[in-house]
């Protein structure tokens, strides 16, 4: 395991690379190129918007246009994750085939290329809390702990369903589906005192209403999230993809006879 590690670590310049092709790559042939790292979140802010606000004349509260870029900017953080990561393996099959290389960079490589679309998602709402005039406090310095603890999660998430992806190919259709029902299922569009109390327990259960919630609290409230819960969701993920690099080490091999 350490000896694994040790050859992840070793491999760093490769991840970098490929940090910085999968950025390239993104708008390699659009016209508006790196521009549609803001206009992307923040297009897709004002649809969401103008579907609910103009067309179901719902969240008409004040600060509901910076309620909803928050947790838009959030779930789209997880949902590229975890979509880049599940084909990151079996599009770089043709180098996996040649050179031996620790088949978690790949994965881990898409991962940390969301962080840097993430970090425009950042100066979108920055934008959004200009113009509503609303200043965040001292509670903003819990953004990083926040971010680290959802990038353990995502990871916990991703790493599986990259390995996964190499020997069932439809694994990548049935994740967006199940996206698409974890999100309509969060309180990204819509507030969590909306959930009827007999359907309270599918909040407490879901570990998306945690990140929400704390990033609102620390951007919107100046309050404290709820930290232990954060910092116990972390942890798990930390531990489980302990678990799940140990199990690559063991099982790699079998995904270069399957590509």
């Amino acid at each position: 395991m350490i000896k694994y590690l040790k050859e992840i670590f070793k491999r760093k310049d490769l991840i970098v690379y490929l940090v910085t092709s999968g950025l390239k790559a993104q708008h390699r042939n659009s016209y508006l190129g790196y521009l549609w790292w803001l206009l992307d979140p923040l297009l897709g802010v004002l649809i969401f918007y103008f579907v609910v606000v103009v067309v179901f004349r719902s969240g008409k509260t004040a600060d509901y246009g910076v309620y909803l870029v928050i947790g838009m900017i959030v779930w789209q953080w997880l949902a590229s994750t975890i979509n880049s990561a599940s084909k990151s393996i079996v599009s770089q099959s043709g180098i996996i085939s040649q050179v031996y290389l620790p088949k978690t960079i790949f994965p881990i490589g898409a991962a940390l290329t969301q962080i840097i679309n993430f970090g425009f998602g950042l100066l979108v709402i920055a934008i959004f809390l200009l113009f509503s005039k609303i200043i965040p406090g001292t509670k903003i310095a819990w953004l990083p702990f926040i971010m680290t603890m959802q990038l353990f999660f995502m990871m916990a998430i991703a790493l599986p369903i990259a390995y996964l992806c190499v020997f069932v190919r439809d694994m990548d259709n049935l994740v967006t589906h199940i996206l698409r029902l974890w999100f309509f299922s969060s309180p990204v569009i819509w507030s969590q005192d909306r959930i009827p109390e007999k359907l309270r327990f599918l909040l407490d259960i879901n570990p998306m209403y945690y990140f929400l919630a704390g990033y609102r609290n620390i951007l919107l409230n100046n309050s404290n999230p709820d930290y232990l819960t954060l910092s116990l969701i972390g942890a798990t993920s930390f531990i489980f993809v302990l678990f799940i690099i140990y199990y690559y080490n063991h099982h790699e091999h079998k995904i270069i006879k399957a590509l």
